[in-house]
């Protein structure tokens, strides 16, 4: 991999360091999904993130954005080492409150919102690890079957051993 153009419409499941397991896909140039399968916020799912997806260099790229939850995320992937450093800044009321957040996010909107206000913003919680990439899929741009249901226990290890099935 080493354009743009090849990440985008990219499947990867990726573990931080810290044991926190997460999943990404890199929907179009713009926009990512993904599910999150351990850690502070486990079993929290997310489709159609506005994010700003660029290249670094040749065969490295970054994905950051800022959730409804006020929580900011920046991810450099470098898949042809499968390497992965991302920060994710957690405002204080999510560290405290990961329940919250843990949801199919697309339908608690509001809520996020809400929660986003009522609740204490900082101190952030900073989370900056190292992940191995542990699996990488090329499903294409747009596919909407890639995270179309809520995490489940197993689940990366039936994406890696292809008993999902992914096509158009």
């Amino acid at each position: 991999m080493s354009t743009l153009k090849e990440f985008i419409g990219m499947h990867m499941i990726y573990t931080y360091d810290n044991g926190w397991e997460y999943e990404m896909y890199v929907k179009n140039d713009h926009t990512i999904d993904y599910r999150i399968h351990s850690g502070m916020v486990g079993g929290r799912w997310v489709k159609d993130q506005e994010a700003d997806i660029v290249e670094i260099i040749e065969g490295v790229y970054k994905i950051s954005w800022t959730e409804p939850t006020g929580t900011d995320v920046s991810l450099n992937f470098v898949p042809n080492q499968n390497l992965m450093h991302g920060v994710i800044f957690f405002p204080k009321w999510v560290h405290e409150r990961p329940d919250i957040t843990v949801c199919y996010q697309n339908d608690f909107i509001g809520l996020m919102e809400t929660s986003r206000e009522k609740y204490e913003t900082y101190p952030k919680y900073v989370v900056p690890e190292f992940a191995k990439i542990t699996y990488i899929g090329a499903p294409g741009v747009d596919n909407e079957q890639v995270i179309a249901q809520a995490p489940y226990e197993g689940m990366p290890e039936d994406i890696r051993q292809h008993k999902l099935n992914f096509q158009k």
